[in-house]
């Protein structure tokens, strides 16, 4: 993992300039990214809409709770079961009961993890076009940060 920057002073960002904030900046590579495994899964014969897709992003439903995806989804835990039963319905996945009368577990069927093989290896395609477009060093500088980012983020107290 990198070293933290200690000298903060370079970057002062303004609000007002109209040059992109940083979440406009992360934004978009992520639609892009969303919207290249959506036509990859569909155009091979899986039927699913961006919705039940972000249900098989990292990490990946397999072993979850519907109600930590529906947290990863931003959706409410009615809107999430609706989504799940359509997974089902389909064969992506199944729900099992757990421990307490009142809680599932999601497990993945075979069809959920061809579909999740699918996605990963376009992502895998996507990171060679973007190492070869900013070259190694650069790619791996931006994703060792967004790793740090993330875990640093994942440990912030809301």
């Amino acid at each position: 993992m990198s070293t933290k920057r200690s000298n903060t002073s370079e970057y002062k960002p303004v609000a007002n300039s109209g040059a992109p904030m940083i979440g406009s900046l992360l934004r978009l590579p992520r639609e892009h990214v969303v919207a290249r495994m959506l036509v990859e899964v569909n155009e091979n014969g899986f039927d699913v809409t961006e919705t039940e897709l972000n249900v098989f992003m990292h990490p990946g439903p397999d072993g979850r709770r519907p109600v930590e995806l529906a947290r990863q989804c931003n959706m409410s835990r009615q809107a999430m079961n609706y989504v799940l039963a359509g997974l089902e319905r389909r064969g992506y996945l199944a729900r099992r009961a757990d421990s307490s009368p009142t809680s599932a577990v999601i497990q993945m069927m075979p069809r959920g993890w061809e579909m999740y093989a699918r996605m990963r290896t376009t992502v895998a395609a996507i990171e060679q076009e973007w190492i070869s477009y900013l070259g190694e060093e650069r790619f791996n500088t931006m994703r060792e940060i967004l790793v740090d980012l993330s875990t640093w983020l994942g440990s912030v107290q809301r």
